[in-house]
């Protein structure tokens, strides 16, 4: 993929390809909010101006199908924009709880161990803004029924018996959609965890192959939906349960790849374990700071380094981080006569971490002198 490059013209391609992904299914479900656009409009615009800046860099036809696939993703972000006009205040608020309770009674649908109360707590939510409703319509305060009334009691009902499928049924596909399910299910459960521990664990092929078997089990679909292997369709509540699974996928690794930071694999590790070591010094310092010097030294963490003069990894310390500069050659950090993506990124949180225990030792000696 492009991990560690997201600010060069190749990465609108991947990215462009599950942005693309997510626009198709947000026209496809039509329930959204103008939530999940903003994030996708900034990252278009981003790529739009990666692309533009380092056209001269790649052959013209890389830019001319990365402009083309960006005014693709362009128009159908304007035309999702254009449906929600449908709605006039103050029901988008409104409606934007009712997608974030459709969303969490899927989440609820598809854990590992269902939970009947978690669902019916999402259902009481929907039984209160469906009291805010007068005889099933939803007015102003002054009484008048503003433009979209309609689709939102529409959207209320679909929620309420979305509830009541999920209660039934228990989170239990039938043997004939088991295979599929699991798969999504375990690609739904990697991809979250990658989202928490991504600092230590992403890798440039992770979300390609991820990518690949979604894409897979999403172009098998026929007219939308699945069959199974007597060439029956899947029944509604085993539908959404595989969309709801593929389109959360697609959104992990769609944000797994906005927040790469633009480090290449080779700076990872060190990358890595000084943005833990920055977490922990501004923790300290913003929790009151030290008492002594001495309290720093559980923060004087070791960091590994390849170091290319000897071909080996050494391990620096929080004090030893300054002969970082001596390993440098014209002040780049070479690996294999290599120079990797990310050295200015790598360099500025050296300086930070550097900056932060500084202050934490200063103010340690200041409070001691005291």
């Amino acid at each position: 993929m492009t991990i560690g490059r997201n600010n060069e013209a190749p990465a609108a391609y991947a990215l462009t390809s599950t942005i693309r992904r997510l626009l198709d299914h947000l026209t496809e479900v039509d329930l959204y909010s103008a939530k999940d656009l903003e994030s996708l409009s900034h990252t278009l615009t981003k790529l739009a101006h990666n692309v533009k800046s380092t056209e001269n860099e790649y052959s013209p036809y890389i830019i001319t199908l990365l402009s083309n696939r960006l005014e693709l993703c362009e128009k159908s972000l304007a035309n999702l924009r254009k449906r929600l006009e449908r709605l006039e205040d103050p029901l988008p608020k409104t409606y934007e709880k009712l997608i974030s309770i459709l969303r969490s009674m899927s989440l609820a649908n598809t854990r590992s161990k269902f939970s009947s109360s978690e669902v019916q707590k999402l259902q009481a939510q929907l039984r209160e803004i469906d009291e805010q409703s007068k005889e099933g319509k939803f007015v102003t305060a002054d009484g008048k029924a503003p433009a979209g009334g309609e689709e939102m009691a529409a959207l209320l009902e679909k929620c309420l018996q979305w509830s009541d499928v999920v209660l039934d049924r228990k989170g239990v596909i039938p043997d004939s959609f088991r295979p599929t399910y699991d798969v999504l299910f375990r690609i739904r459960n990697e991809l979250e965890k990658l989202s928490i521990t991504q600092a230590w664990s992403l890798r440039e092929a992770d979300l390609f192959d991820f990518q690949r078997q979604l894409d897979k089990i999403d172009e098998s679909r026929v007219n939308g939906n699945w069959l199974d292997d007597e060439g029956k369709p899947a029944e509604l509540y085993v539908q959404r349960t595989l969309l709801y699974l593929i389109r959360r996928s697609y959104a992990y690794i769609y944000s797994l790849m906005i927040s790469s930071e633009p480090v290449s694999e080779a700076l990872l590790p060190i990358y890595n374990q000084l943005q833990t070591l920055k977490r922990c010094l501004i923790e300290v310092k913003n929790s009151g700071g030290v008492q002594s010097v001495r309290e720093l030294y559980p923060y004087s963490m070791k960091v590994p380094y390849f170091s290319p003069e000897t071909g080996q990894e050494t391990r620096l310390t929080v004090s030893q981080l300054h002969s970082i500069d001596n390993m440098r050659q014209d002040g780049k950090f070479m690996i294999n006569n290599d120079i990797p993506e990310g050295q200015g990124s790598v360099s500025e949180l050296l300086a930070e971490c550097f900056e932060l225990n500084y202050e934490l030792r200063v103010a340690a000696e200041e409070q001691a002198e005291a």
